[in-house]
């Protein structure tokens, strides 16, 4: 398969990059600054796109590569792929669910505790010296908190499993009630939101939950709420969320993601209420792994005529 031409739109871990160097004729879209000629050049030769979840194939770059076959996405949102256009030309489309799941889940929790117990601001204290002249501040407990969930999918469901091992009673919104679940279902996210001490993301971003989380849903949250973010930075108006924090309309916030990456709201540096995280949700060795042996199981299942992995379309 080393004739293939396949194109990485976008950094990956190394260990994929590699791999994709030994199977394919990669290209690595970064490596041509005249990307209008690049394609002119060699989208004929394309048949396949690698992305994650920063980047993947709008309708353009689909236009470009007449023989595109499959786009393999290293995460498991899609939204960064034009899967409309995709499913129009009969592109195949793969993603990465299930194997990111609990890594993520895991984040979220230490998330929490990283904002209700201060701990970023508590090491700070100490690496200064100004616990030499008086204990820090009393925090905030994160046992026996009403925590509200926006999707209960995979990874929503695993937070709330993990957050129940905290004592803490379990709220949430998705498109339809999950009938199996016996968590308190709540049918729009500002009731959620009047009903939790602290709010998760957790959804997929669509036209739909785009700027999910607005200024409604956080003056609903309140000064005593706090909202976590491991999904989307879309799913947040964040000129709304910075406004909140400064005026202290809002609690607290963790973010480990955010509307325009890798560029972050001035304004949030000097907040200690907040926790800001560099998009790590799914970003450890073991998980990373398993996530590209996925993209190219996809790949090597696609070229070989078998049945996908984990196929989106």
């Amino acid at each position: 398969m080393g004739s293939i031409g396949v194109l990485l739109v976008t950094q990956v871990a190394l260990y994929l990059e590699q791999e994709l160097n030994k199977r394919y004729n990669l290209f690595r879209l970064w490596d041509y600054p005249q990307k209008s000629h690049f394609l002119t050049q060699h989208g004929a030769s394309i048949r396949a796109v690698v992305g994650r979840s920063t980047a993947g194939a709008d309708s353009e770059l689909i236009d470009a590569l007449p023989n595109l076959e499959i786009i393999s996405s290293s995460s498991v949102g899609v939204d960064k792929i034009d899967l409309i256009k995709c499913k129009e030309k009969g592109i195949r489309v793969t993603n990465t669910p299930d194997v990111l799941t609990d890594e993520v889940a895991d984040l979220t929790i230490g998330l929490i505790l990283a904002l209700l117990r201060r701990i970023c601001e508590c090491d700070r204290y100490v690496r200064s010296g100004n616990w030499k002249r008086g204990d820090y501040k009393l925090t905030s407990k994160f046992s026996g908190k009403t925590v509200g969930i926006i999707g209960l999918g995979r990874i929503g469901t695993a937070i709330a499993k993990r957050a129940e091992g905290f004592n803490c009673s379990i709220c949430y919104y998705s498109r339809t009630q999950k009938q199996e679940s016996k968590y308190k279902y709540y049918p729009s996210v500002v009731e959620v939101a009047s009903n939790c001490d602290i709010l998760i993301v957790a959804c997929s971003l669509t036209e739909k939950t785009h700027h999910i989380i607005n200024r409604e849903v956080i003056s609903a949250l309140g000064p005593k709420g706090f909202l976590i973010n491991i999904g989307r930075g879309k799913h947040v108006d964040e000129p709304e969320l910075v406004s909140a924090l400064l005026e202290g309309r809002l609690g607290g916030a963790g973010l480990d993601v955010f509307e325009n990456e890798p560029h972050v709201p001035e304004e949030l540096l000097g907040l200690e209420n907040v926790v800001l995280l560099p998009h790590v949700g799914s970003a450890t060795v073991e998980t990373r792994t398993v996530m590209a042996d996925l993209v190219l199981g996809n790949l090597e299942a696609h070229f070989l005529g078998k049945p996908l992995l984990t196929p989106v379309i």
